[in-house]
């Protein structure tokens, strides 16, 4: 079965960036990719992705900087209203509107696999919304910012499923009940 899920890495304090949208307290923390919570180990679960107009233009800024080619095997979605550059060789495609029309075409270019909600608390907040997202998997980082992004802009019920330790970070996933009341 198919599930939508928010993976993600956070800083104790729920944040995913700093209020500048910078990553660099997440860059050099130590995580091993095929532990758990891994980036390596989660990837093999995913068929599809999708993103936000931010989430996109940092990758494709680092990318760019880095020398690094689109990083993705499966398809890509970004949504976003403006009109963005694409990638050579990247599987993308750009939408734009309500998380829940296209919800469908993520789930079956997945197939058998997990649909992956990259980045953005607030597109992970239109997919709870819509009662969309199935899980959290978050890798929280020893740091704490005071302030940024948060992690997901929703009050949310959830139950735990897992909780790991891998190198640096503490990896739990949970299962979305829904909309806390």
């Amino acid at each position: 079965m198919t599930r939508t899920v928010y993976y993600a890495a956070s800083t104790l304090d729920g944040f995913l960036a700093d209020e500048h949208d910078s990553l660099d307290w997440l860059l050099h923390q130590d995580i091993d990719p095929e532990g758990p919570g891994g980036n390596d180990a989660f990837m093999r679960s995913v068929g599809a992705i999708v993103m936000g107009r931010a989430t996109y233009m940092w990758l494709r800024d680092h990318l760019e900087a880095d020398g690094d080619g689109w990083p993705y095997t499966v398809p890509a979605w970004v949504l976003s209203h403006a009109e963005l550059p694409g990638i050579e060789g990247a599987d993308l495609r750009f939408a734009s509107g309500p998380v829940v029309p296209l919800h469908a075409e993520l789930v079956a270019a997945a197939g058998a696999k997990d649909v992956w909600v990259v980045g953005g608390g607030d597109l992970a907040g239109q997919f709870v919304d819509a009662g969309l997202l199935d899980q959290l998997v978050i890798a929280i980082t020893p740091v704490t910012l005071g302030a940024g992004k948060p992690l997901l802009p929703r009050r949310l019920d959830l139950t735990l499923r897992t909780v790991a330790r891998n190198r640096a970070f503490v990896c739990a996933t949970f299962d979305v009940l829904g909309p806390m009341r």
